[in-house]
């Protein structure tokens, strides 16, 4: 009974392997496709950190990045100095790859948190918490 019933077993098993298998990886209506092309999207820089659309970031940071892509003029003396890259939340450059820019928060009478640094190689990072977190701003 167990030579007729194992044949039929290891069959249904590999049957159902391979459905599984192919299932998990054909990028079909299962919505792997979507997300197989939003990575394809992300420059290399990016991959790997949390990001963001330029277009879904807040007002005063689109307008900063105007600015930085004008050449300025900024509105705070520190806009465009070297970033520093203390707390090490991004990748680790040599000194002056990294440049600052700040975002103004409305009711800040300071500075306060928001920021843009950009990289030598075209790449640009938001952070809302003061350099304790960033994302890669993807730009179209």
């Amino acid at each position: 009974m167990i030579a007729r019933f194992f044949p039929r077993a290891l069959g249904a098993l590999l049957f159902c392997f391979a459905v599984l298998v192919t299932g998990c990886s054909s990028g079909g209506e299962g919505g792997s496709s979507a997300s197989a092309s939003a990575s394809a999207s992300v420059p290399g820089w990016a991959r790997g950190m949390a990001t963001v659309e330029a277009g879904r970031l807040p007002a005063e940071a689109r307008q900063t990045l105007r600015r930085i892509d004008d050449g300025g003029p900024y509105p705070y003396a520190k806009d465009g100095s070297v970033f520093s890259n203390f707390e090490r939340e991004l990748p680790q450059r040599k000194r002056g790859y990294y440049h600052e820019y700040t975002v103004r928060t409305p009711g800040e009478r300071d500075r306060g948190a928001r920021r843009i640094v950009t990289g030598s190689g075209d790449e640009v990072y938001y952070t809302d918490d003061h350099y304790a977190s960033f994302k890669a701003v993807l730009r179209p």
